[in-house]
């Protein structure tokens, strides 16, 4: 029997006789019992009276996709069903890359699906490939159409053929999905500009700067050097009743000028989504990265981020989702305070309800911030401050993505050790820009704003991390300091307990390209500097000279990989928690697994590093075994060194006996 808010018996009965098979019928309607009343409920907070007839046309959607889902997808459904946790597990490693800087073509990738399986690769985010405007598109997230990929990727049919062979080899596609925004040349924009009262409702359109001025009030600019403000003006905009536009108006662009924000409060506008989302659920795609998520919402008086509505409108998505497709999962890109943060996992009524994923960019931050300053107390402090997540969702960490770093430092964190916020981040924009005497970076600036005095800062991980400095110097210790780095700042993901992603070229220590500016719609957005070309070339090279800075980082990463996969304890419905060092120079953080104890060991620092032994003897006994160097740890002795840059994964070792 149906869930009684949810169906009528009539409409139970009309929905059941659009199935030939009654198994197919009850695996829907169980389904539909199980996350029918999440969806529902969450309409009904958003969308009050009009959610019943919105859920009605969803019934359809999610019908129709239900019926078209192919057979090897419904395995996988059954299969996820079966292991709920499956993005949890310690075998999942992340790879980001954009398709045609990693291989040309989706047809391109799958000839190199081999290079990811070989690495370890359980998890391929091929960053925006759904077909953008033309010209300037910030990086493909100003899309045109959510239903074919870009021209020069290849087909729809190509990426259904790319996922398949990814699931053969246990690799699940990840896609993003722009929820805040579309281009200016979307299906969608262009009937409001040609103005259809339908579609001008799936934007915030503005006569005149009445309500704009009044939101900007609290608004933050995202781009404040090429696209300040929130609001654009387009002169081809009608005032309604299809053909009669062009008189112009104010459009909402968060981002860009070309990116047009959406009214999620137009029901319209879910349910396209939802239908969007099945659509590509059933080419392969298996998580979803929620795009711009925080924007979705907009409230005067406010910054219109984060707002309650963001949330239930997530839900919604996702029990949808459930429904037609269970091997779905969604990530959402909120790069917010840890307080925000949370509610994108779910609290409340929400709990473990919302996304199965969100990005732990504090801890990328507090990685960057050791590193520079050799002190981890800011990052204990900050992770110490991130409330318990829902057991069953995950983290997403990473050491560069495709953006800049915005230096997210808390001025309470930073009180809390006794340096002053704004100081700290100033020290961390010269450090990372190679301004301050004896870094050892080469980091560019982005977007620097002079009211606040933010600068963030663009670079790859390897230049960033030294690298490029001690090759031009022809410096081997300094080169091997720089290999170094970025092993632990990798050993810290790969330990800290979600899904570890690795961004495309890092495994090879692939430096800046400093030749971006060459190509003209790359030049004014100095990001392209850590957007390099796989080289292909180098990939083999360090198989056959594994003692070579790139062969360094790139075995030294495999074999992290291969050990990580084989510790239950790195299951991440269990949480790093940090534990008090002797040591401002040492970061530790404690598991505790079911198996035992993992306790992790990281010095941020290029001195050999001294600590007392009852300090680990305190959380693992007499004796420990490092799962990294397969070595035993006899901590009855004095005490314990730690080389420079060294990382320690420290088990009893009555556990390994």
């Amino acid at each position: 029997m149906m869930h009684s808010s949810l169906l009528t018996s009539e409409q139970a009965q009309r929905l059941r006789l659009a199935f030939d098979d009654d198994r197919d019928a009850e695996t829907f309607f169980l389904r539909l019992e199980r996350y029918g009343p999440e969806l529902l409920d969450s309409l009904r907070a958003v969308y009050l009276e009009r959610a019943d007839g919105l859920m009605e046309r969803l019934l359809e959607i999610m019908l129709h996709a239900y019926h078209t889902r192919p057979a090897d997808l419904r395995r996988l459904d059954e299969a996820r069903l079966l292991s709920p946790d499956w993005l949890q597990s310690p075998r999942m490693v992340g790879y980001v890359a954009y398709a045609d800087r990693f291989a040309g073509t989706l047809r391109g990738v799958q000839e190199h699906v081999d290079y990811l399986d070989a690495l370890g690769v359980t998890y391929l985010h091929l960053m925006p490939l759904l077909r953008p405007r033309e010209g300037q598109n910030d990086g493909g997230y100003a899309v045109a159409d959510y239903r074919s990929v870009r021209p020069d990727l290849g087909t729809m049919d190509d990426l259904s053929a790319l996922a398949r062979d990814l699931r053969g080899r246990g690799i699940s596609l990840v896609l993003d999905l722009v929820l805040n925004h579309v281009a200016r040349e979307h299906e969608w924009a262009q009937k409001a500009r040609a103005g259809e009262d339908q579609y001008r409702d799936y934007f915030h359109l503005f006569a005149d700067r009445g309500l704009p001025d009044a939101y900007e009030t609290t608004l933050p600019e995202v781009f404040p050097d090429f696209a300040p403000g929130n609001f654009t003006w387009d002169p081809e905009l009608g005032e309604g009743h299809a053909g009669e536009g062009g008189t112009g108006g104010w459009v909402w662009t968060t981002f860009n000028t070309y990116q047009w924000d959406l009214n999620w409060g137009n029901p319209d506008v879910l349910a396209e989504f939802v239908d969007i989302i099945l659509n590509l659920a059933n080419r392969g795609v298996e998580v979803f990265r929620l795009d711009a998520i925080a924007f979705m919402w907009k409230r005067l008086g406010t910054d219109s981020q984060n707002q309650p509505e963001v949330h239930h409108l997530t839900r919604a998505l996702r029990a949808a989702a459930r429904i037609v497709a269970p091997a779905v999962a969604f990530k959402a890109e909120a790069i917010v305070g840890p307080g925000d943060l949370i509610h994108y996992l779910g609290t409340g009524t929400h709990h473990g309800r919302v996304s199965d994923m969100a990005y732990h960019n504090s801890l990328m931050v507090q990685l960057w911030s050791s590193l520079a300053s050799r002190d981890t107390r800011l990052m204990e402090e900050a992770l110490r401050a991130f409330p318990p997540k829902p057991t069953n969702t995950t983290w997403g960490m990473y050491v560069r993505c495709h953006d800049d770093i915005g230096w997210a430092i808390s001025d309470t964190d930073a009180a809390r050790v006794g340096i002053s916020g704004p100081g700290h981040r100033h020290f961390l924009s010269d450090f990372y820009s190679g301004e301050f005497p004896g870094s050892f970076a080469r980091g560019l600036v982005f977007q620097f704003n002079p009211a606040t005095g933010d600068r963030r800062i663009s670079g790859s991980a390897a230049s960033l991390a030294g690298l490029e400095t001690a090759l031009e110097g022809g410096n081997e210790a300094l080169t091997r300091l720089a290999v170094q780095r970025l092993l632990l700042l990798h050993t810290v993901i790969l330990g800290f307990g979600g899904v570890p992603l690795l961004y495309m070229g890092d495994e090879l220590a692939l430096t800046n390209d400093n030749h971006y500016a060459d190509t003209p719609e790359h030049a004014a957005d100095n990001r392209w500097v850590h957007r390099p070309r796989m080289d292909w070339a180098l990939a083999q090279e360090v198989q056959d000279h594994p003692d070579t800075p790139a062969g360094q980082v790139n075995a030294g990463l495999r074999w992290r990989i291969a050990v990580r996969k084989t510790l239950p304890y790195l299951h991440a419905s269990i949480e790093s928690r940090v534990v008090s060092s002797p040591d401002p120079r040492v970061l530790m953080l404690r598991r505790d697994h079911p198996l035992g104890v993992l306790l992790e060991v990281y010095n941020f620092s290029e001195e050999r590093v001294v600590l007392p032994a009852y300090v680990l003897r305190g959380h693992l006994g007499e004796d420990a075994h490092d799962a990294l160097s397969r070595s035993a740890f006899h901590l009855t002795r004095p005490t314990v060194t730690l080389d420079p840059y060294r990382a320690l994964w420290l088990t009893a070792a009555e556990v390994n006996a």
